[in-house]
């Protein structure tokens, strides 16, 4: 989720959706596997083995497990790896043991990696990730003006929590996010704690009681993210810019709208099979990852919340297989 995301799993339903960001893996059966495979030109031999990483939030599977039934119907074996971010997934890709990172959210992280000739940056996935921090509607009905970053001072004393030492407490994310939340508040001289949570099920869970019990709360957030449909929650603005490292943001402006690219590595790209052509050709919308997400957190298992999206969308799938 910038997921050094990832950028932001999730809690009941949401805390089964955490175990599925964590566990997912399976595939569509027989007839799930016809309905997808390609005819004609787009038909393919044969195909390699191939591993995704798996990173923990719900939309990050949602794309992930779409990738891996249409790669399985068109005679792919694919398995999936669970791991933190960044500097641990590229490490995997380089020694092989991972060919796919479906959501990179690093901005630029992996250019070392990439360097050495571990991996290949193949393009935008066609999702737009976005990082800020926000507040639960009720406090932006409340109080308009909390929205603009220059006035969180004034609200301060609302947040203050048992664990915030006298300050407001700024719920940061997980660790292996990407997060600047620390430059945030030293930079703009914020009376504010940084508590980073363990998990984006924390998060959820800090959101949704505040939504609930009408409690203020300030917290990291990201979109795409299907929470948001769940829960309303405001952005708070800090001044924009386009920074794309974290290393180097000031911490003065906010998180940059962020094109989310896929990488792989060299054999993934140079087998020319059915799946090279997937991991070239896949985009969807942040609205189409929601949807398999929604169902995901939802109860639904992620094989079958990808084989609905896949059995609606026959015509964009077949354009993945040219």
């Amino acid at each position: 989720m910038v997921r050094n995301k990832r950028v932001g799993a999730k809690a009941s339903v949401l805390a089964a959706a955490a175990a599925l960001l964590l566990t997912a893996c399976g595939g569509a059966g027989v007839d799930a596997e016809a309905s997808a495979a390609p005819s004609g030109d787009a038909a393919v031999a044969a195909c390699g083995s191939y591993a995704i990483a798996m990173h923990a939030w719900v939309g990050y599977t949602a794309s992930a497990q779409v990738i891996t039934e249409v790669a399985k119907a068109n005679g792919c074996d694919i398995s999936q790896v669970t791991l933190a971010e960044a500097g641990v997934t590229y490490d995997a890709m380089e020694s092989g043991s991972v060919d796919l990172v479906v959501e990179d959210w690093g901005g630029g992280r992996w250019q070392e990696w990439a360097d050495r000739g571990a991996l290949v940056e193949v393009g935008d996935n066609g999702n737009v990730g976005i990082i800020g921090m926000y507040v639960p509607q009720w406090m932006a009905d409340e109080y308009p003006d909390i929205t603009d970053s220059a006035n969180l001072n004034k609200y301060a004393d609302l947040f203050v929590t048992d664990e915030s030492k006298g300050k407001g407490a700024w719920y940061e994310g997980p660790p292996g996010y990407t997060t600047i939340g620390e430059k945030l508040v030293s930079a703009n001289d914020l009376n504010f704690t940084v508590l980073p949570q363990g998990s984006e099920a924390a998060l959820i869970d800090v959101f949704t009681k505040a939504s609930e019990n009408k409690t203020a709360a300030i917290g990291y957030w990201w979109t795409p993210q299907n929470f948001l449909a769940k829960v309303p929650m405001a952005r708070v603005n800090f001044p924009a810019n386009d920074w794309t490292d974290a290393a180097e943001a000031s911490g003065l402006t906010d998180y940059p709208e962020l094109p989310l690219i896929k990488l792989a590595t060299p054999k993934a790209m140079e087998a020319n099979d059915a799946f090279t052509k997937i991991v070239k050709n896949f985009k969807w919308t942040n609205d189409d990852q929601n949807a398999v997400a929604a169902d995901i957190e939802s109860g639904t298992d992620p094989a079958v919340a990808a084989q609905k999206w896949i059995d609606a969308n026959a015509e964009t799938v077949a354009g993945w297989l040219k």
